[in-house]
């Protein structure tokens, strides 16, 4: 008994990290991406860049993009939480609901308080605003994050990379589209990240005593995998957006075709590499906040 609470404060002190990093890691992003001009330079570059062979991926990302509603929403919600309820877990029916509504009010109330100062690089969409974080970006990440939770153990690993896929496709998607700033997404993924934490302390205080984990369900090579997979992502981004800064700070509409090209795909891998590392870190820990048997 005495190790399983061992256990226990060492995966809440892990989950608690987890959730301070990531917000510690929005905190940068939007600081920097809002409150540099460096910063809104390289997202207009980024967003300037969708240009390039949008024609062809038009069809495709209107289609995903379009699928994202409050309806949409309201029945993966629903059908997350009968998941769960069918696996008779009823404190993880309403955990897994609390984090798909606690990350996408947060991601609204967050974008009307946010201020994005205007330091004329991006006067075409100066009077829009702050975006940041998309709302579509964490609805896609939000439902991919509860379903790893909610999923029995032998599904688990699928669910995890067709989540973290389809929501790695939404936010390039918004990018594309022209909807959404790269940063933007990265927020969105990072607040998700965090909410997961929170649910998972939840997870982790109604747990049963008598509860009890396999190291079956650990899935440490598909986390590897997926962690790995992300920081490459996430270290081909950098260099792509270091490169960038080296060039001379022009207006991103009078940049060449290569620098435009670089900016879109280095800030799409950013943005898949961020998904990819929050989902490795879900899929890491979630055996221990969901045991196959719960006592």
């Amino acid at each position: 008994m005495r190790v399983r609470e061992t256990a226990r404060g060492w995966t809440a002190v892990w989950l608690v990290v987890l959730a301070l990093v990531q917000v510690t890691a929005l905190l940068v992003v939007w600081r920097f991406a809002l409150h540099t001009e460096v910063g809104q330079w390289l997202d207009t570059v980024a967003l300037t860049g969708n240009r390039i062979g949008q024609e062809r991926i038009d069809g495709p990302v209107d289609r995903i993009l379009n699928a994202m509603s409050v309806v949409s929403l309201v029945v993966a919600t629903a059908v997350i939480g009968f998941i769960a309820l069918i696996r008779g877990r009823k404190a993880l029916a309403v955990t897994a609901t609390l984090l798909i509504v606690g990350a996408n009010v947060s991601t609204q109330v967050l974008k009307h308080f946010l201020t994005r100062p205007d330091f004329g690089v991006d006067p075409e969409r100066a009077a829009a605003g702050n975006s940041l974080p998309s709302g579509h970006t964490a609805v896609a990440a939000s439902v991919a994050v509860a379903l790893i939770l909610v999923l029995p153990p032998k599904v688990r690993v699928l669910g995890a990379f067709l989540g973290a896929g389809y929501a790695a496709a939404a936010g390039v998607a918004t990018l594309s589209a022209g909807w959404h700033r790269p940063s933007d997404a990265v927020a969105a993924f990072l607040l998700v990240g965090a909410w997961a934490a929170v649910a998972g302390l939840v997870l982790l205080f109604f747990q049963r005593e008598q509860a009890a984990f396999s190291a079956e369900d650990a899935h440490r090579v598909a986390a590897a995998v997926l962690g790995i997979g992300g920081a490459l992502a996430l270290v081909a981004s950098a260099l792509a957006l270091s490169w960038l800064v080296d060039l001379p700070e022009v207006p991103a509409d009078e940049l060449s075709r290569r620098p435009l090209f670089v900016g879109y795909a280095g800030s799409a891998a950013g943005i898949v590499g961020t998904i990819a590392v929050v989902t490795a870190l879900v899929l890491a820990v979630v055996h221990r906040l969901v045991p196959r048997y719960k006592g």
